[in-house]
C-alpha cells in the first residue's frame, strides 16, 4: 500500500506560504492507518528503549497505537500548562512561530531510552525540543520514528548531525 495517497496537502495552512501534509486522511482509512502503525511498530526493531514518548496532538495518535501494540509504556509531550504536576519545559521555534512543550518530571526514570514518535518532521524544531525535554529528565532518546519528512525543510539532517537516529516512512517537500 503506497501511504502517500492517503495523505493530504494543503495549501497556506496554517498561514501563507506553508504546505501542509494533512494526516487525518490516512488516518479515517482503517487499511491505511493499520499499514502506517504496522510500518512504525516494524521500524522500531531498529531501536532499544523501552518508554515511546510523542508531541502533542498528532504524535499522540501514532505513539500510542504503537505502544499498545509494543506493551511499552506511553509519555505525552505537552504543550505549556496542560500538566498539573511538576515539569520540565523547553521553548522551541517552529517554521511559523515559537511554542513550549513540558513533561512531568517524574515520567522517566533516569537511564530510560525513549523512542518518540510524531507524525511529521519539518525543521527539527519541535524533535529537539522534544529531545531536550527527554534529556533533562536524565534519560536517553533511542531514536527518532516520522510519519512524514519534509526532507528540504532540514529537520532529519539537523538530528543526525546532533547524532540522533532518525527513521521516516514518507518523505516529501516541504513547499
Amino acid at each position: 500500500m503506497d501511504l502517500k495517497e492517503h495523505i493530504r496537502s494543503i495549501k497556506d495552512y496554517p498561514k501563507k506560504g506553508i504546505l501542509f501534509r494533512d494526516i487525518t486522511t490516512l488516518i479515517k482509512n482503517e487499511k491505511a492507518f493499520k499499514e502506517c502503525i504496522n510500518q512504525i511498530v516494524e521500524r522500531s526493531k531498529k531501536f532499544q528503549f523501552n518508554k515511546i514518548g510523542a508531541v502533542e496532538s498528532r504524535g499522540f495518535v501514532f505513539a500510542s497505537a504503537v505502544s499498545y501494540i509494543l506493551d511499552k509504556p506511553f509519555i505525552m509531550l505537552r504543550k505549556k500548562n496542560k500538566l498539573p504536576a511538576d515539569v520540565h519545559s523547553v521553548d522551541f521555534e517552529l517554521e511559523y512561530g515559537t511554542a513550549t512543550i513540558e513533561v512531568h518530571k517524574d515520567s522517566f526514570d533516569q537511564g530510560d531510552k525513549v523512542l518518540i514518535i510524531d507524525d511529521l518532521i519539518a525543521t527539527g524544531g519541535t524533535a529537539e525540543a522534544a529531545a531536550k525535554l527527554i534529556e533533562l529528565s536524565k534519560s536517553k532518546v533511542a531514536g527518532f520514528i516520522f510519519v512524514i519528512n519534509l526532507f528540504d525543510l532540514g529537520g532529519t539532517d539537523n538530528l543526525v548531525k546532533k547524532g540522533y537516529t532518525v527513521e521516516n516512512l514518507l518523505d516529501f517537500p516541504g513547499h
